[in-house]
């Protein structure tokens, strides 16, 4: 777990340094299950606040590299991986482009997004439905999730 760990804390560091974005704050990390493709090693999920002066697509390029520069191939669709850094939301944007769609899809569906989401905004509503995600939280539970 190390390991996986100290990739995280590498990630945010490297979001950190990024031209004209400050890193506001980060959640505890998760452990979870595997989610999609479910015969591979939990998850460790987490999730940051930025600010930052790049375009949603300038950031989505930027958050690649970074997934890059930890190892990351992208063979199979949700398939096993070094790391995934996911733009949940940027302000209250709703995007849909075939790279980048935000809110991002699956938001309300995974407690493994929500709750490091929750953590850091608990107030936080959808800009599409206009619905606070604690409520999708509270319809889907979160027993699984364990904070490290």
């Amino acid at each position: 777990m190390g390991n996986r760990l100290a990739t995280l804390e590498g990630a945010y560091e490297k979001l950190a340094n990024l031209p004209q974005t400050q890193l506001l704050g980060q959640s505890s990390y998760y452990e979870t299950k595997a989610w999609g493709m479910t015969d591979q090693a939990d998850f460790i999920n987490a999730v940051c606040l930025l600010e930052t002066q790049l375009t949603p697509e300038q950031l989505l390029e930027a958050c690649q590299t970074i997934e890059a520069d930890f190892g990351r191939k992208r063979l199979v669709h949700w398939g096993p991986r070094t790391l995934d850094i996911d733009i949940l939301l940027y302000d209250d944007l709703i995007l849909d482009k075939e790279r980048l769609r935000l809110p991002h899809p699956y938001i309300k569906v995974r407690p493994f997004v929500l709750v490091p989401l929750l953590e850091l905004a608990p107030e936080l509503i959808d800009p599409q439905t206009r619905l606070a995600y604690a409520e999708a939280l509270k319809s889907l539970g979160n027993d699984d999730i364990k904070r490290l």
